[in-house]
């Protein structure tokens, strides 16, 4: 079977920089990352071009892959993000080889994972100093969504720290106003202080003798 079109295509405004997209995105960075450094190179397309050529490439590979008969296996994306939350292990559908053959070929992957179980490990540690070492390693991967995440912790890093060093929250006081806003809500906001006052008191009058 032939995949004459895609191979024989006329070259266009991206041609030139087609690998560099390519190998741009295999290290996970953003389309957006890529159109800057591409653009610095004389490429005069749009964002929306780099992603037409990426769906159709991935289009070609799977058609090579079929007619080469070889087995290929995807793996869908929800079992790598249950990662943020789950040990390996305890992630159906995703196996140790199976990771371990996705890391060698997006390396990129294993770096973001070991960064993750490092930050979890510092949050119950109590030792708030750390954070800014790890602040300083995630920083280096240099990743668009991982720094968005890290500008909003340095922003408020004295209370990040704080959370860490000291065993109590305000999950109590969150509990509470969480209360309050969800009997607003059963109200459509109609409720006024008083009334919504007395629904409070009442809620929590009824909680106490039952």
């Amino acid at each position: 079977m032939s995949n004459g079109y895609y191979d024989l295509r006329i070259p266009g405004k991206l041609a030139p920089y087609e690998q560099d997209v390519i190998t741009m995105r295999s290290k996970g960075i953003t389309y957006q990352k890529i159109h800057e450094h591409i653009c610095q190179k004389g490429y005069t397309g749009t964002v929306a071009s780099l992603r037409m050529f990426m769906q159709k490439e991935r289009t070609h590979l799977k058609r090579l892959a079929a007619d080469e008969k070889e087995a290929v296996e995807y793996i869908p994306r929800k079992y790598f993000c249950q990662l943020i939350y789950k040990e390996l292990e305890h992630v159906n559908g995703l196996t140790q080889e199976q990771y371990k053959i996705t890391i060698k070929k997006y390396p990129i992957l294993e770096q973001i994972y070991e960064l993750l179980r490092e930050f979890h490990r510092i949050v119950f540690s109590q030792k708030s100093d750390e954070i800014d070492s790890w602040i300083m390693s995630a920083q280096s991967l240099q990743l668009e969504e991982l720094d968005t995440y890290i500008n909003g912790l340095k922003a408020d890093i004295e209370a990040v720290k704080n959370s860490i060093q000291y065993k109590y929250n305000n999950g109590l006081a969150e509990g509470s106003v969480n209360k309050i806003k969800l009997a607003k809500r059963i109200m459509y906001g109609r409720s006024g202080f008083h009334l919504l006052k007395s629904k409070i008191l009442l809620n929590e009058y009824y909680y106490q003798i039952n």
